[in-house]
């Protein structure tokens, strides 16, 4: 059993398919395959279900998924920070992230930081969703995930940051734009632009008007909390989105509104770490900054 073997052994997890794994790496399927084979003789086990799809973990595989991609996340954390300690750079931070939250949660922090500490390298990775970033903090040599704050998930420590309030995003021509804020109820009759599919927003969002007994048509689905906007904005429905830090209500000239929709609970987002005890010094400031960041920009909004 060798470290190769095991971090071949987790992308497959990851991507679920041996041939993606090995076009990744530039080798073939067969050598991706005997890395597999190693581990299963080694512990005994079979690691892999075979499917018409791809592949997934048995049992005895998430066991050692978890504990492999725990691991060499950690090591290479360390070996990274002894790096920069031989080289004399003044660290890095990587970042795992959803699209558009660089632009609406860390922009200013981003300029703020660079300045103080131009040594540090700051890098960022795109996912689609916080399940997402949550898999590639836990695979991947990462230091922070932003995403929504939910459910505990095992080996990550999750940190809020702000809570965002929904609101209906519609022309400024619809009968709900003149209104200061709408109930729940209000929104039965919407003609809905759902958010990301898989995403924690929409499952949130969905959970709520489960809750409320709500239903809604749609027939219109989007990729980001700005595409919602702008389809709002174009008359093809009602986007129901958090109200991101920074956003103002157009004023009276401009074709879209954004209407409170006080009694949804709202969307927390925040942090996720492995161990925020293990960050390293750049990585805590810059976490540290964002959260400033967004919470004086909340503020100023109020």
């Amino acid at each position: 059993m060798t470290l190769d073997d095991l971090r071949v052994f987790v992308a497959v997890c990851r991507a679920g398919s041996l041939s993606a794994v090995a076009r990744d790496l530039g080798c073939t399927q067969s050598a991706v395959s005997q890395h597999v084979r190693r581990l299963e003789k080694q512990t005994g086990a079979s690691l892999l279900e075979r499917h018409a799809r791809g592949v997934v973990p048995t049992e005895a595989g998430r066991i050692l998924q978890a504990a492999a991609a725990d691991g060499i996340a950690g090591l290479d954390g360390a070996l990274r920070r002894v790096d920069d300690l031989v080289r004399g750079g003044g660290g890095s931070v990587r970042v795992t992230t959803g699209a558009t939250t660089v632009r609406h949660f860390m922009s200013e922090a981003v300029v703020t930081f660079r300045r103080l500490h131009p040594g540090v390298s700051l890098e960022f990775q795109t996912e689609n969703s916080s399940r997402s970033c949550f898999d590639a903090l836990a695979a991947d040599d990462l230091d922070l995930a932003w995403i929504t704050i939910g459910r505990p998930v095992r080996g990550i420590e999750q940190r809020p940051v702000m809570e965002l309030p929904w609101v209906l995003a519609v022309r400024a021509d619809d009968p709900l734009a003149a209104r200061p804020c709408i109930d729940p109820a209000d929104l039965a009759g919407i003609r809905h632009i759902r958010l990301p599919e898989n995403s924690a927003s929409r499952a949130h969002l969905d959970a709520a008007f489960a809750e409320s007994g709500i239903h809604v048509r749609s027939d219109t689905s989007v990729a980001d909390w700005d595409t919602a906007l702008l389809l709002a904005e174009l008359g093809l429905g009602h986007a129901v989105v958090p109200a991101l830090p920074g956003w103002q209500v157009p004023g009276a000239d401009g074709p879209l509104r954004l209407v409170r929709v006080p009694a949804l609970p709202p969307l927390a987002v925040g942090w996720a770490v492995r161990r925020w005890a293990a960050l390293a010094p750049p990585a805590l400031v810059f976490a540290d900054e964002v959260a400033r960041s967004c919470r004086a920009r909340a503020a100023g909004q109020r």
